[in-house]
């Protein structure tokens, strides 16, 4: 589970998906946004088919996961 502050970004709930991790308050899956982001597809093009995320959702998951990142490449 990720947090940007106190807004929870990401969940994880056995009774949503299974457990697989999603943005907190909708059924979309983290790994979704990561496919659209590989395949060429934008932040806006995410946005717009799957509404119940927000942009500061995206923008805080993609924060975190380079915070991460760049914290094990010290």
């Amino acid at each position: 589970m990720s947090e940007q502050g106190e807004n929870i970004i990401v969940t994880t709930s056995p009774d949503v998906l299974s457990g697989t991790p999603v943005f907190a308050g909708t059924r979309v899956p983290i790994q979704t946004l990561m496919d659209y982001l590989e395949g060429g597809d934008s932040i806006d093009e995410f946005l717009d088919g799957f509404p119940t995320v927000t942009r500061e959702q995206v923008i805080g998951f993609l924060e975190a996961a380079k915070e991460r990142m760049l914290a094990t490449m010290e």
